[in-house]
Formats: structure tokens, sequence, C-alpha cells
């Protein structure tokens, strides 16, 4: 009895081992997968990185304004589906949006990119410049960058393609004026290195050039946007 008793306690024992070897196998991740994870993680197509597109840019002096004005660009927004770009992009960049029937955005909540404060929209004539439409690339830094030699087709293009737009505080936007990103930077510093990238993607995709500073500046912040994607739109 005592023979077959132990012989019992093996089995059971070498059944217990079985399941626990089994248990510890289930549950640990697949070496493989992760192996397959990590490298895909760190595969981004370089291409797509912006700090790889500003090295795509020129680098070249500022040209002169002579001739600038906001009217080289176009005489105000242009129409597209019964929309102007303006209403098409505070219906993009709010949220809460209320449109009319002429196609116009009435009221809407904007988290504010460049202050990273919320502004309460309401259309009118003493409330509608509080969410203005920034061209991210200043049209008159574009013009001392190569756009003085587009025709006007190409630069009423740029002044109205949705990558080269933000609507953003009315009062940022008149603190930026026309600079560049040597000369001014959102005060909302988690955003900057989105700001930066899209201003290489509008550079890049119109070949305007940036300036030495220019290009030291925004350097500078990708350097320490841990691998920041250029916008597509």
């Amino acid at each position: 009895m005592n023979e077959s008793f132990r012989k019992r306690r093996i089995i059971v024992t070498f059944i217990f081992f079985i399941i626990f070897i089994s248990v510890i196998i289930i549950n640990t991740p697949n070496s493989k997968n992760q192996n397959s994870t990590d490298y895909q993680s760190s595969s981004i197509d370089s291409s797509k990185l912006a700090i790889t597109a500003l090295n795509k840019l020129d680098i070249k002096g500022r040209a002169p304004k002579t001739d600038y004005s906001r009217a080289q660009f176009g005489d105000g927004w242009i129409i597209k589906n019964g929309c102007d770009t303006r209403n098409i992009i505070l219906n993009r960049d709010m949220t809460n949006v209320s449109v009319d029937k002429k196609c116009e955005v009435t009221s809407g909540t904007l988290n504010d990119p460049y202050t990273g404060k919320t502004i309460s929209f309401i259309r009118g004539s003493t409330t509608s410049s509080e969410v203005q439409i920034d061209h991210v690339v200043a049209l008159s830094d574009a013009w001392q960058k190569g756009a003085q030699q587009f025709d006007a087709k190409k630069r009423i293009e740029l002044a109205n393609d949705p990558l080269e737009l933000l609507a953003v505080s009315g009062s940022a936007n008149i603190q930026k004026s026309d600079g560049d990103a040597a000369t001014w930077l959102p005060s909302n510093k988690s955003f900057r290195c989105i700001y930066v990238a899209r201003q290489v993607a509008v550079k890049l995709k119109y070949n305007l050039w940036i300036t030495k500073a220019e290009h030291d500046a925004i350097l500078s912040l990708l350097s320490k946007c841990n691998g920041q994607l250029l916008p597509s739109k």
C-alpha cells in the first residue's frame, strides 16, 4: 500500500509540474512577436520624418520683400464646393461646430494649438476675429523665400492649401505676424514640434527655401522631438 501511495504521489506531482510549466508558457509573451513589434516600431520610414525633410530644403538668404502684398496670393479665400477656405478650416479644426445654410461656421470650440487655451467661437462682427486662420508659413515669408517666382495660380494654391492653414487664436496670429521659426514660436511648447514640422512640410511641397537661422532653430527643436513625422494634410 505504501509503495502504491508513493507512486500515485509521484504521478500527481508530475502532473502538477506539467500544468505549472504550461501556464508559464501560455503567459509568456511570444519572443518572436515581441521582437517583430520592436522592429516595426523602430523601422519608421525615414523619408516621413520632419528632420529628414528639413535636410532637403535649400538654405539661402532672405530675398527682398519688394512688390509683396496679400493680393499676390489671391483676393481672399477661394470657394470649393460652395464653402470658402476659412470656413472649411474652421470646421476641420474646431469641435461642437454649427454651420448655417451658407456653409458659414456660426459657432464652435477651438482648442488653440498656439496658446493651449480653449476659445468659444461665435460668428459676429466683433467676435469672429477671436479665431483666425493662420498661414503656417507666413505669406510674406513665402514670398521672400521662393514664392515670388511662382505664377498667380500656384500662389493662390499655396494660400488655400489645408496643409498651410490652421485655425488659431487671433491674438497669437497677430503676434506671429510674418515671423519664421527663427523669430517666432507658439507659446504652447507642446505644439512646437508639430508646428515646425508643418512648416517644413509646406516648404518642401512648394520648394521654398529657408534661412540658416531658420534651419538651425527648426533643427534644434526637431532634434528633441523623438521622431516627429511630417503632416500630410
